[in-house]
């Protein structure tokens, strides 16, 4: 890989962006790397929780400029094409069956935004801004829409797409675009907290849990969603690792896929 870095440390893999010399923005080959790590490390069982994270002072600064040359060249075969790829990227974050956490040590723009939002939690920097800057170029945030709409509600995103203004990492933590905002010296402790909450957790519950979330946002309650979710959890609780856990809080013991049994 030209453009990422790997590191995975009891069972949590960090995938950093590093291009810091652009401020992380991507282009066709980052997005190549972007998907096919996350595809990779999603079906690696060692590994149970992903961070994203940038090197330098921003997170990710959306399209590279280079990139965007070339597509004001492109026809609109092309640009589907191209727009396809990173609809395809969010959307391979997104439907990542690990649990994801995006480390947001500085500035996020336009795609960046998508990025954040594609992954499950969210923890930026108290001095981070945010931007979603596509109007400004006469274009529209449309293969981010689908997950910074779910993550910040339809209402702010009327607010924040249509005026292109930048905002604080306070205000995206209030409207719901990020979970935590903590002052830069304690991000990495805040990312590790988070991250060991989600590796003790049963790693089928944590991957049916979060395809749960998936599934039921957005839809009305009605008996067929009930019967489902009703399916679901039945299902948990005969399988081995409900047993186990189960078993286990009643023993009062570490569950088996915990290290260190006792």
């Amino acid at each position: 890989m030209n453009h990422l870095l790997l590191d995975t440390t009891a069972g949590v893999t960090t995938v950093t962006l590093n291009r810091p010399e652009v401020r992380n923005a991507f282009n066709d080959e980052v997005i190549t790397e972007l998907t096919a790590v996350f595809l990779e490390l999603g079906k690696r069982p060692e590994v149970r929780c992903v961070v994203l994270a940038g090197n330098g002072p921003a997170f990710c600064a959306g399209a590279d400029l280079n990139w965007m040359k070339r597509m004001a060249g492109y026809t609109r075969e092309q640009n589907l094409e191209d727009a396809s790829g990173l609809a395809r990227m969010l959307e391979v974050v997104w439907r990542c069956p690990k649990p994801t956490i995006a480390r947001v040590q500085g500035d996020v723009y336009a795609g960046g935004t998508g990025l954040v939002a594609a992954c499950d939690i969210a923890v930026a920097v108290d001095g981070a801004h945010f931007c979603l800057s596509e109007t400004r170029l006469g274009l529209i945030p449309a293969t981010i829409s689908p997950y910074v709409i779910r993550a910040m509600g339809a209402r702010h995103a009327h607010r924040w797409f249509l005026t292109a203004e930048r905002f604080s990492a306070a205000e995206a933590h209030r409207i719901g675009l990020v979970h935590e905002v903590v002052p830069a010296e304690q991000l990495d402790a805040k990312v590790h907290e988070i991250a060991g909450a989600l590796v003790v957790a049963g790693p089928e519950a944590v991957k049916a849990t979060k395809q749960l979330v998936q599934d039921v946002a957005g839809h009305t309650i009605s008996a067929g969603l009930i019967s489902r979710t009703a399916e679901a959890i039945a299902d948990v609780r005969v399988s081995d690792e409900g047993r186990e856990g189960i078993r286990s809080f009643l023993e009062k013991r570490k569950p088996g896929w915990l290290p260190h049994q006792g």
